[in-house]
């Protein structure tokens, strides 16, 4: 299976089916079931497992779960997380049912509390449970037998889970956001260590003696193996597929072989198990791999049977009959993008050596990062960019337009020269003309995909090439309106940002001047301390009561200034966000104004640089951070993306499959910035959009079409729904009702908007990656 973002799935075993988004699977005491606890857009749940079969035995749906799960003594009980609901869920087990017990509170609901429960860990000898907490950072110690709250403790930074060592004299704590392993003692009820080690702490496993805690750390690639009684990281075992690789295989799950002799990790996004002999300490071998669903999330082991938990499943599923229309009230939650990534459970016998060696072979065909392709590309002669980072390009200026949640059709399906359906464009040439013009002009990407989902991961991935397991983890509980802060840009610190930042970090490491216009900015100042002294304070960041083309003023007066100096730094990041639109609002300018807004922005800042003295050795790329599950025939994850500069192509139409890391892979060779994950190192530079001959003809902007201040005047039940929408970040509104409501307000308000289609693989490059 080729997924839309160019990795395939062939997973191991036997797959069934679990449901939405997976996070932690558990086995009970006496290993006669499991559980898991599923935490993404959708339902929540809790389901029960039979420990080698993987048959779900029973579930029971909670108001919103994160991560935690434990069984009681002797199984008796488990124990969930209910993450920002503040509290932990308590069933009985009965034979092979779950009974709902009564939950216990640790404070009142977001937003009232921010709490936010973790991981949790029971103390049979001493009737404990603990629970560790990811909004207020703390350890929470409560009393199984009165449900009371014994004691908090701060912890000093968000965390993940928590184990207790066999004897039960220490409690062990991931610190997601701090690098650090935190050690709890129950006998002096204090915390007696902090132990150092690799980005993003998560998962963890104790060998039965207590003496080896293995700690997978998703930042890093890796995990670390501590000495308890030394208190220290003996050895590091790297859990990549190729030596040096950069981040993205995102260590997220660890557990041991029954006799203790192997480490079986799971690589969230290598989707698949790294083996590890790991007989003697500090001298493990790496043994193999194993491939996976999409996303693994944890593995654990129940005899010689390995259970694996895949995120996000086996693929991403077309809608059928239930897609989205506007008919109805509420659509049904498995039809939103978020909802339809459903999970798994791979269930396979624990390989043998040969057995070991096939899945290997298997995990490196599925991966289409190779350090081979990174060294020796397939470059034509004489291109404007680079075959590898350090050699020189005659293109030193690099601006980068980040634009807000369009698909292809909804933009550029009338354009007869690509692979377009009109019937679902909205904002064509009419609307559009400036993109329509730079699609002609310039080159026509009609197979190009964006890596994200929403906007939370959207511009992770359109300035890291990556989103964190803290990204991909929490956004699904945002979105679904169970709590937490949208904190994707910035705003959280450590625990939400890759261990070696942005796009811009990597400029400055490499002494690449840059600077931000609204891109990770909030209130004029910046979110992340690498863009600090690097931003136009003026410029405005997301706000719909912003016109684009007054931003594009501000951008202008900034830029001549620049000019003017011969300061023009050699990376620009810009943000134009009015394509998001707000809806039908009343009051609020119509879908159609704003659209025409940022399309006449786009035209002028172009039109601006090309007349100015930078424009013979410079290029415009312009990406949506994601395509805001928009309706388009091919799939929703298809969007827009335009270059334009005397070293591209012109009237060019390119079909071959594109995505944002591809993207950024071509300002990364032109600008000399190594890859900054596996993502970006992997895919296809956008090299057949440039030419070697040059043409310094400038472009003209074309004036709109239509009334950028046209209002919303009609009261119906679209604008009375658009009234309950929150406009005031990036994707508050829910996708699929918003992209209904922009429909109507365009199309009509009896018009159905049709059902995103999303496919599974993408036709073109299986034949591609089959010829070669």
């Amino acid at each position: 299976m080729l997924l839309p973002n160019g990795w395939k799935l062939s997973p191991a075993g036997q797959q069934v089916p679990l449901g939405d988004l997976p996070l932690n699977l558990v086995v009970s005491p006496s290993q006669q079931l499991a559980a898991v606890i599923n935490c993404g857009w959708g339902a929540n749940s809790v389901q029960l497992l039979h420990p080698t079969s993987g048959a779900v035995l029973d579930e029971q749906v909670i108001k919103a779960g994160w991560v935690g799960l434990a069984f009681g003594p002797e199984g008796k009980t488990l124990y969930a997380s209910g993450g920002q609901k503040n509290r932990i869920y308590c069933f009985k087990v009965e034979g092979q049912k779950l009974v709902p017990d009564s939950a216990i509170v640790l404070g009142e609901e977001w937003p009232k509390q921010k709490i936010g429960v973790a991981g949790l860990a029971v103390d049979a000898r001493r009737q404990l449970l603990y629970a560790v907490t990811r909004e207020d950072s703390a350890l929470y110690i409560v009393d199984l037998r009165t449900r009371a709250l014994v004691s908090r403790l701060p912890l000093g930074s968000e965390a993940y889970t928590a184990v207790l060592a066999p004897d039960g004299n220490s409690l062990y704590i991931s610190l997601w956001g701090a690098s650090a392993v935190a050690v709890y003692d129950p006998r002096q009820q204090r915390l007696s260590a902090r132990i150092p080690v690799e980005s993003h702490p998560n998962d963890m496993t104790l060998s039965r003696d207590g003496r080896r805690l293995f700690v997978a750390n998703a930042n890093s690639n890796s995990v670390s193996v501590l000495d308890t009684r030394a208190g220290r990281v003996i050895e590091t075992l790297s859990a990549t597929l190729f030596p040096n690789a950069p981040a993205g295989s995102t260590t997220n799950g660890v557990t041991l072989s029954a006799d203790e002799t192997q480490l079986f990790v799971a690589n969230a996004d290598n989707n698949c198990l790294a083996v590890f002999d790991v007989r003697e300490p500090g001298k493990s071998k790496s043994l193999g791999f194993v491939p996976t669903g999409w996303y693994p999330t944890a593995v654990r082991a129940v005899g010689n049977t390995l259970l694996i938990a895949n995120g996000k499943g086996s693929a991403s599923s077309p809608n059928g009959e239930d897609g989205p229309n506007p008919l109805k009230n509420t659509p049904r939650p498995t039809q939103y993008i978020a909802g339809l990534l459903r999970g798994s459970l791979s269930v396979l016998p624990v390989p043998d050596a040969a057995a070991l060696g096939n899945f290997s072979t298997q995990v490196y065909a599925n991966t289409p990062y190779t350090e081979a392709r990174e060294q020796a590309p397939d470059v034509p002669a004489g291109n404007p960019v680079p075959q590898r980072v350090g050699q020189p390009s005659p293109i030193k200026h690099v601006f980068y337009i980040i634009k807000e949640n369009r698909a292809y059709d909804q933009v550029l399906g009338d354009m007869p020269e690509g692979n377009g359906d009109k019937s679902l464009c909205l904002f064509g040439e009419d609307i559009t003309p400036n993109h329509h013009a730079l699609a002609r002009e310039f080159v026509l990407l009609d197979n190009f995909y964006v890596d994200a989902e929403v906007s939370a991961d959207g511009h992770n991935w359109s300035t890291a090439a990556y989103a964190t397991d803290y990204v991909e983890k929490t956004w699904p509980s945002n979105y679904s309106g169970r709590g937490g802060s949208y904190d994707y840009e910035g705003g959280r610190g450590e625990v939400a940002v890759p261990k070696d930042g942005f796009i811009w970090d990597y400029c400055q490491r490499a002494g690449v001047s840059y600077r931000s216009y609204g891109e990770f900015v909030a209130k004029g100042k910046a979110t992340v301390k690498a863009l600090e002294g690097h931003i136009d304070a003026d410029y405005p960041s997301y706000n719909l009561q912003v016109l684009d083309v007054d931003r594009e003023k501000i951008w202008e007066r900034d830029f001549d200034r620049l000019v003017a100096a011969g300061q023009v730094p050699q990376f620009q990041v810009i943000r134009l966000p009015n394509d998001h639109t707000a809806g039908a609002r009343l009051g609020a300018r119509t879908p159609q104004a704003y659209a025409a807004d940022n399309d006449l922005a786009l035209g002028r800042l172009i039109e601006h640089l090309s007349q100015s003295p930078v424009w013979k050795e410079s290029v415009v790329m312009v990406v949506e951070d994601d395509a805001q599950n928009g309706p388009d025939h091919v799939d929703a994850h298809r969007s827009t993306a335009y270059l334009a500069g005397p070293h591209v192509r012109r009237g060019a139409v390119i079909h071959t499959m594109y995505s944002t890391a591809g993207l950024l892979r071509t300002m990364e060779l032109i600008l000399g910035l190594p890859p900054m994950s596996q993502y970006d190192a992997a895919a296809l530079p956008l090299w057949e959009c440039f030419t070697s001959s040059p043409d310094l003809k400038p472009f003209v902007a074309r004036p709109a079409r239509v009334d950028l201040n046209t209002r919303n005047i009609a009261v119906n039940r679209s604008s009375r729904e658009a009234e309950k929408f929150n406009l005031s970040r990036e994707d508050a509104a829910p996708d699929i009702p918003f992209n209904e409501n922009i429909w109507r307000a365009v199309r009509g308000e009896n018009s159905v908007m049709p059902a995103p289609r999303r496919s599974a693989f993408v036709r073109a490059v299986a034949e591609k990656d089959e010829d070669d």
